[in-house]
């Protein structure tokens, strides 16, 4: 974080030039250097920008918007609910496969690393990119917000047809940087065991976006992990 543009991909780069010279991101490196004199942060510095590095601006596709990186070891890579090859699935993660099952008749992976879906033009997006260990929300108000929702407002107007899908009331409230005239929004509870039973169970999103994405001339989601 210590050059004036993080290594990003060139689409992405370029969309969110303004933001990387900003006062306010200039302030968040300063806060995240200090952050990591201090304390052990996650996602290890090369992978901050994994979801944009996998998932160029100009192949979005859907967005998934989570809040904060997992805070546990060896769990936060980059992307929101996933976690590396080999890592238990936390269990909202569990949740969303149980979904997926339900909804798509696809069998629960032996895997939790979500890096397929980026492949294809799922943006995994946590709003917060960073976060102290053991210690959640810990990054919240530092200025990543301040980036994401740039980041949501780029796609609503670089983009056009994109599927978002927002779980839980913290997603939700994104919508307004979302223009729903060229957009789709799918909403849901989220898929925490708190409250997966309230409506994200069973709410089919998976199934529901690739049916948007074939009506207007996209290709559909492999949704399934297995190589």
């Amino acid at each position: 974080m210590t050059q004036q543009t993080p290594i990003i991909e060139e689409s992405w780069r370029t969309a969110l030039q303004p933001e990387f010279t900003a006062s306010y991101f200039n302030k968040l490196k300063e806060t995240l250097k200090r952050e990591k004199e201090s304390y052990t942060i996650y996602p290890p510095g090369s992978r901050i920008f994994s979801a944009f590095n996998l998932t160029p601006l100009t192949a979005v596709r859907v967005v998934i918007l989570g809040q904060d990186p997992y805070h546990g070891p060896g769990q936060a890579h980059g992307l929101c609910f996933s976690v590396p090859d080999a890592t238990k699935p936390p269990p909202s993660l569990q949740n969303i496969f149980k979904e997926l099952n339900n909804d798509l008749g696809i069998p629960v992976p032996g895997t939790g690393n979500l890096e397929k879906w980026a492949g294809q033009g799922v943006l995994l997006l946590n709003a917060t990119l960073t976060v102290r260990a053991a210690n959640a929300g810990s990054h919240q108000g530092i200025g990543w917000e301040t980036f994401t929702d740039q980041v949501i407002r780029a796609i609503s107007d670089l983009r056009a047809g994109v599927v978002f899908l927002l779980w839980g009331k913290y997603a939700q409230a994104k919508h307004q940087l979302i223009d729903q005239r060229k957009h789709f929004i799918l909403s849901a509870p989220h898929p925490s065991p708190f409250s997966a039973n309230r409506g994200f169970f069973g709410c089919k999103h998976f199934s529901k976006t690739n049916q948007l994405l074939k009506e207007n001339g996209l290709g559909e989601i492999d949704w399934s992990l297995l190589p």
